[in-house]
């Protein structure tokens, strides 16, 4: 017989809330570029006692690391179930990437924790990096994308992901959605598709992001 699951307790929950404040906190100073600040800074902005921080974390250096992995679950979570709807993998691709530049709107405290984080992001086991070579490998396979060194189109494509981000981040004023869409049209030329496909893939309706 499979075991019932056994509810949290009161010092469970209490010790999620800490653990949530500590990586709020750690968000929101990545967020912000601000790396240096000392443990007791984050303590004090996540409104725990000093103390409570190393019944969570080793350092400072291990929470930077899970905030950043927390920010790319919040978008692999996202992008997952939108693409599910897809089965073309240049096409899941070109939604995926045309979401995430989007995201900046919807989510820009998540995607400055990503873009100060810089091309490291790219080398993750989790988030942006495995999704795209999922993508462009299984687009490639398909004979949807022309063969191309798979470590090399991932960088590429973050690249350009990354450099998107940050012209979006730079101008609030910009059109993110065509700008989106018309990188993500460039990326698929780069990976080899026409010109009419291209288009096609990089415009037209999306799905709804789903609330958070």
């Amino acid at each position: 017989m499979t075991a019932e699951p056994v509810a949290p307790t009161r010092t469970d929950r209490r010790r999620e809330r800490t653990r949530n404040a500590l990586l709020g906190a750690a968000r929101k100073f990545l967020s912000e570029g601000r790396s240096a600040v000392s443990i007791q800074d984050i303590t004090d902005a996540a409104d725990v006692g000093f103390g409570s921080f190393y019944n969570h974390f080793d350092s400072k250096e291990q929470l930077f690391d899970e905030a950043v992995r927390s920010a790319l679950q919040v978008y692999s979570e996202l992008r997952d179930g939108i693409v599910a709807l897809y089965d073309d993998p240049a096409e899941v691709f070109a939604v995926s990437f045309r979401m995430t530049g989007r995201l900046q709107r919807r989510l820009p405290e998540m995607v400055k924790v990503v873009l100060n984080s810089g091309m490291s992001v790219m080398l993750r086991d989790e988030g942006l990096a495995p999704r795209a070579r999922r993508d462009i490998r299984a687009a490639q396979s398909a004979g949807r994308f022309e063969p191309m060194d798979l470590d090399l189109a991932v960088v590429a494509a973050g690249g350009a992901l990354l450099g998107l981000l940050q012209l979006l981040d730079a101008d609030p004023d910009a059109d993110a959605d065509a700008l989106s869409d018309e990188m993500t049209y460039r990326v698929l030329r780069m990976f080899g598709m026409n010109t009419r496909t291209a288009r096609r893939l990089s415009s037209g309706h999306l799905p709804d992001v789903p609330e958070l």
